[in-house]
Order: structure tokens, then sequence, then C-alpha cells
């Protein structure tokens, strides 16, 4: 064959474009998920529509142990980790909290059953990532995230406190082992950011909202508490830790934030959190304002929170 015929180059330019990666797979991020609880973690991976799957999108995690996973450019999603969990051989079986219905280790594109602590991501496509770690479905175990290798404000961000341990008692779930939301707990709009409180003017934090927010500051505590809750990297890597114990990750988490700074006035309009709650038909979270007047005798004791 000629080297230099027509039908010679097609076949060149055919093999070319067969072997290249196209631009939806370029690597974008490294997430590395690591295990110091003392127990076993199964964390669990929903790509958000239009997204294409990890790897993995449910594991085994356990304790002192670490899984990297390659996301690629535009990716968004969410992880959080299971607890109790129990499957079998063929990887069958349920989990006690995050449990995501799939009767499988693998998630398969199912969602995490509320109450579970959650970090969401959306890795940009030439600029910024965002990224929150969020209790507005409840909480199951602590969390962080943090980037490495970016630029820009890459500020850690998560909750290491054992809220399981101070749960009001209206809020347990699973015998102690998760704590509600109060809309899960309660199911009216105004817990819910719904209806009538679907706007950043009408959906205010509540005593419960800024219960979780005094013990974590950087997570997000009900639906519009984007202004303290949402960060941002360049070109990063990002590690989930389960159970954090660090000194420096600690610190990190709480400095420069004032747990009395709640903001109620932020639109929010980038980042309103709806998460896929399947007890929740209308696909809506949030809280509403406790009433004070009925619940005086109401007490958290805060001194005992571990606020970072």
């Amino acid at each position: 064959m000629d080297l230099f015929s027509p039908s010679y180059r097609t076949i060149i330019l055919l093999l070319c474009l067969t072997f290249t990666p196209q631009q939806g797979t370029v690597l974008a991020a490294t997430f590395t998920f690591v295990n110091r609880c003392d127990y076993t973690v199964w964390p669990g991976i929903l790509a958000n529509a239009g997204s294409p799957p990890l790897d993995s999108t449910g594991f085994e995690l356990p304790k002192a142990t670490s899984r990297t996973f390659q996301a690629p450019t535009g990716w968004s999603g969410r992880f959080w980790g299971r607890t109790g969990c129990n499957f079998d051989g063929s990887g069958s079986g349920s989990c006690l909290t995050g449990d995501c219905g799939s009767g499988q280790m693998e998630c398969n594109g199912a969602g995490a059953a509320p109450p579970a602590t959650l970090a969401e991501f959306t890795l940009g496509t030439g600029g910024q990532d965002f990224y929150d770690v969020s209790l507005v479905d409840g909480y199951n175990l602590p969390m962080i995230v943090e980037g490495s290798g970016g630029s820009g404000q890459c500020a850690s961000t998560g909750c290491t406190s054992d809220l399981n341990q101070q749960c009001p008692s209206e809020l347990k779930a699973l015998d102690g082992n998760a704590c509600k939301s109060a809309c899960e707990a309660f199911g009216s709009p105004e817990y819910c950011c719904s209806g009538a409180y679907g706007s950043p003017s009408t959906c205010r934090p509540s005593i419960y909202s800024e219960m979780f927010k005094s013990a974590c500051p950087r997570s997000y505590s009900y639906a519009y508490d984007d202004a303290t809750s949402t960060f941002t990297c360049t070109g990063a890597d990002y590690t989930v830790t389960f159970c954090p114990s660090s000194p420096r990750l600690q610190s990190e988490i709480f400095k420069g934030h004032n747990t009395n700074d709640f903001n109620t006035t932020n639109n929010g309009d980038r980042h309103r959190h709806r998460h896929n709650n399947p007890h929740d038909t209308n696909n809506t979270y949030g809280f509403r304002n406790w009433d004070w007047n009925r619940n005086r005798n109401w007490n958290w004791n805060w001194n005992r929170i571990n606020r970072i």
C-alpha cells in the first residue's frame, strides 16, 4: 500500500482516534479514602446525573487502610460511610447506617438512606472545584475532606465531633448509631425548607441546625448554609477521612471560624441542598425555627461538644 495514499492516511487517523483518550476521560482529581475509625467502614459513592461512575460505587474499607480512585474532569457526586454492614461472600447484604438499599456492597447508582454524613464534590472543567461536608441529611460518623496540591483557598472541611454521643433524644436513630436531621425527624415544611419555607428569607436556622453548626462549624447544617460551608480549590487531589483524630486536622478545620456566626441571609442559589432522601417524597431537606417558649427547658450541654 502506498504510504501516502488517502486510504492509508484514513487508517492512521482511525488508529489515532481509537487510542487517544477523549476529552471527557481526562483525569481531574484523585480521591483517597482513609479509615481511622476503630471499625470497618463501607464507603458509598454516587455520581450525579451526567457524571460517569467511578471504579466502584461501594466497597469495604477496614480500619487503618486506604483506597484511591481517579475521577474525570467535570465529575460531580457524593461520598459517605456506611457502618454496621453485613455482606456475604457474593457481596449481598445491608448496612445499619448509610445503607443505599441496593442489597449489595456496590450501591449501583443508589444514594444513602439518612441519617448520613455526606461529602459532596463538583470538579471544575479547567476551573475551580467546589466541595463540602453536609449534615443536612443527618449524621452517622465523623468525616473530613482535605485538598492537596491545588491552588486557591483549598481549606479542609468536615465534622470531627461525635454527634451520636450528643444527639437529642428526639433525633436519635438506629439505636444511637446515627442522628437525624429535624426534617427527617419531624417532616414539616418549616424544617424541610419546602413550600412557603423554600427561600433564604423563610428557611431559617433552628436550634437543631445551630447545634450541628456549633459542633461542626464548617459543615452544612441546613439548606441555605452556603456562606460558611462551601469551599473551593483548583487542580487539587482530595483525601476523605473517616473518624479523623489528628490535632492538626482538627485545628485546621476550626481555624478562623466563630461558632456564633450563623449566616441566615445568604441566598445560596448555586448550592441549594436538596439531597436524595428515599423517605422524603418532596426531595427537600432543612430545618425550622425552634419554639423557644414551648421548649425553653430543652438543654444542650455545649461544654461537652468537641467543637472541631
